[in-house]
């Protein structure tokens, strides 16, 4: 009796008592280590159940230094539909085919939408990666092209 003490307390001093299965609400839950996969943070070690790829199944995952779960988020250039999906949380509509895709932020924090390069139809000039949008004569229609001349400014061709 006192040697199975002895060892009990041996494995609470060692750590190890991590590994044995306890059971709660008649579910038997094992404390898995982080890279398993989980349904639920009470199964993880670090109390952490979240994606961390495009595949939808759940790992678990460390906690950040405020002791928070993140899960992964889609770099920028990936297709999203929300916000909550990009890592810079700029979920934005671009490209010839209308999808939405995740935009960097700018140094101020905001959004930096995708921009039309030279050549390519416009209305305005913030439509632009030259933020050039001029008819290159009366009965062209308007186009981005690049800046140009000494001052390096809006000029037609």
């Amino acid at each position: 009796m006192a040697c199975s003490q002895h060892l009990l307390l041996l494995l609470l001093l060692l750590g190890l008592a991590e590994f044995l299965v306890f059971k709660r609400k008649n579910v038997l839950l094992l404390h898995k280590v982080i890279g398993e996969p989980c349904k639920q943070h009470s199964e993880c070690r670090s109390h952490c159940c979240a994606t961390n790829s495009l595949n939808p199944q759940r790992f678990c995952t460390p906690q950040t230094i405020f002791l928070q779960c993140l899960s992964w988020r889609k770099p920028n250039g990936y297709t999203c539909k929300d916000y909550h999906e990009c890592r810079s949380s700029c979920c934005l509509m671009g490209g010839l085919d209308k999808q939405r895709i995740c935009r960097p932020k700018t140094v101020f924090l905001q959004c930096l939408p995708l921009r039309k390069p030279n050549w390519e139809y416009c209305s305005d000039h913030s439509e632009c990666q030259s933020q050039c949008c001029i008819r290159l004569n009366e009965v062209s229609p308007h186009r981005c092209i690049p800046k140009s001349g000494l001052l390096v400014q809006c000029l037609p061709l």
